[in-house]
């Protein structure tokens, strides 16, 4: 699949197969991904891809972040905690993608965030190309210090992104974009 081409038909899936993809097609998306740019080379990236169990452990430590913030009580408060759990079990692979923290007096935090972005944008493209579909997900687990010392991090670590990652189970439509011309500013151009 032409890159152009990858970039316009990518869409956010809504449900997944149950099917996992094999692990070999999941370690390309993850070398796709390593060949993103980044600032002095540090490769500032951390992947967590979990199956199975991983999944129900990941929204379990999702879920008591959660109850930490609420009142334990009450139907809403269980119903809420469940739902938490099965977020991690909406596809049969989830990718948890963190960004090191900022090292060494050349080494900008905000740059290596933006690296592992890149990263992600690498692998969700990878995906499509192979018939997978992704989602993109953050929200406040992203912003735990429990969920990232889930993954052995420190506060200092980002969480950029949980890929959700599976055969999709529906078509997804593409969506109107506005364009470049209404975003872009040229300066300097001779016939701006």
């Amino acid at each position: 699949m032409d890159v152009l081409e990858a970039i316009r038909t990518r869409r956010t899936a809504g449900k997944f197969k149950p099917d996992v993809p094999p692990r070999e097609v999941i370690e390309e998306l993850l070398e796709a991904a390593t060949w993103a740019p980044n600032h002095h080379l540090n490769e500032p990236w951390r992947f967590f891809v979990l199956a199975g169990d991983a999944r129900l452990d990941f929204g379990a430590a999702m879920a008591e972040d959660l109850i930490g913030a609420m009142d334990r009580d009450g139907d809403r408060a269980h119903s809420t905690i469940e739902a938490q759990r099965q977020k991690a079990c909406r596809s049969p692979i989830v990718i948890v993608v963190a960004s090191e923290p900022a090292h060494g007096p050349k080494i900008v935090q905000v740059e290596n965030v933006t690296a592992v972005a890149s990263a992600v944008q690498n692998l969700l493209l990878a995906a499509h190309a192979h018939g997978l579909a992704t989602k993109w997900s953050t929200g406040a687990p992203a912003f735990s210090d429990s969920v990232k010392a889930y993954f052995g991090l420190s506060p200092q670590h980002e969480l950029v992104a949980f890929v959700y990652l599976g055969y999709p189970a529906e078509d997804r439509q593409p969506h109107r974009r506005v364009g470049h011309i209404e975003h872009a500013r040229w300066m300097g151009w001779p016939d701006a």
